[in-house]
Order: structure tokens, then C-alpha cells, then sequence
């Protein structure tokens, strides 16, 4: 049973998960990936930028370390950017582009779970879908989230989630990976 730690600071954000509370969550989808897949033929792990990514470079050492034969965790994992397939993109700030890198062995034919950090309306996972189209053609697509907030806009669900938060449509669901941000936590903060 995993018990996952909720704390409270001044600010009025909330603490859902710790660093280590995110390392057993990602253990745990990593063998949950691995036994949908029936082991890591074929498997091929792509982050969304920019928090996604990072969280599919630990699936992906997780899934190698538990694999029977020694596998390259790099060769597992890539990163597929979707700026420029996004429908706010007229509504939004201005975004960078991420590069889209692809494994070696391409997409084609290959089981691909697209990784990334917070589940909302699902219209990040439509434009990754649209992205991936013009990549490749997958066998099969599934996806790994760290959380799912609910709020979906979109028939859009999670093959794989780290934590299920009931959150307020004004509520901010803050992910923090230690890569980018210097620390490995989930925060809910108050809507504006």
C-alpha cells in the first residue's frame, strides 16, 4: 500500500506528493508498462515537453533496470514536441518550441506511451496524437500521466496514472522535477 503525504504551507498551496512520494509512483508505472506490454519489445517512451520528458527518462532507467536482457534505457525514450499542434496557440503565451527527438528504431510499428506530467482537458494529448501522426504510425498509443486532475474537455484517458487529484477548476496543479525546477514535487495551489 502506498501512502502518499499531503502537507500544507502559509501560502495556501498544498504538498500531494514528495520526491519520494513521485519516486515510488513512477516505480510503480514502470512495471505497469511493462506487464501492459508484456515485457519492452517494441516499447518506446515519448516525454512531453518540458516536465514530461524528464518523467519518461526515469520510466524508461525503471524499465531497463527490470528488464531480463540489459537495454539501453536511452533507446527507449524520446521527446515529441507539440507547440505547434496545439488549438490555443492563437489564446496563448507564446511557447518555444521543444526539438522533437525520436529513438533510433523510429515509431513505426512500436508501442509508444506518451509520458507526461498533469492530466487536465486533454487537449495537450490531442495535439500529441496529431504530432505523432506526422512522425510515424505506432501499433499502439497509451499514456502515462504523474497526475490526473479530471476536467476533461476531451475523450481523453490515462493508460497509467500516479495520482488521481479531485482539484477545482481554479486550483493550479504545480509539478516540479528536479531536472528543470531543483526539486521533485507536486504542489495544488489556489486559483486566482
Amino acid at each position: 500500500m502506498c501512502i502518499m503525504s499531503e502537507t500544507s504551507v502559509p501560502d495556501g498551496a498544498r504538498t500531494v506528493l514528495t520526491g519520494e512520494d513521485i519516486e515510488r509512483v513512477l516505480t510503480r508505472i514502470a512495471f505497469e508498462i511493462i506487464e501492459a506490454n508484456k515485457g519492452v519489445d517494441d516499447l518506446v517512451l515519448l516525454g512531453i515537453p518540458r516536465r514530461g520528458f524528464p518523467l519518461a527518462q526515469r520510466l524508461a532507467a525503471r524499465i531497463a533496470a527490470a528488464a531480463d536482457a540489459p537495454i539501453d534505457p536511452t533507446a527507449l525514450v524520446g521527446q515529441l514536441d507539440i507547440t505547434m499542434y496545439r488549438d490555443d496557440l492563437r489564446h496563448s503565451t507564446t511557447r518555444t518550441p521543444e526539438p522533437t527527438k525520436l529513438p533510433a528504431g523510429g515509431i513505426d510499428g512500436k508501442v509508444v506511451v506518451l509520458v507526461d506530467d498533469v492530466l487536465y482537458s486533454g487537449r495537450t494529448i490531442r495535439a500529441a496524437l496529431d504530432a505523432l501522426s506526422d512522425w510515424g504510425r505506432p501499433r499502439i498509443v497509451r499514456l502515462a500521466v504523474l497526475v490526473d486532475r479530471g476536467h476533461r474537455e476531451l475523450p481523453i484517458r490515462a493508460d497509467h496514472v500516479g495520482k488521481n487529484l479531485p482539484t477545482a477548476k481554479s486550483e493550479k496543479v504545480r509539478v516540479h522535477v528536479a531536472e528543470i525546477d531543483g526539486i521533485n514535487e507536486v504542489k495544488i495551489e489556489a486559483g486566482e
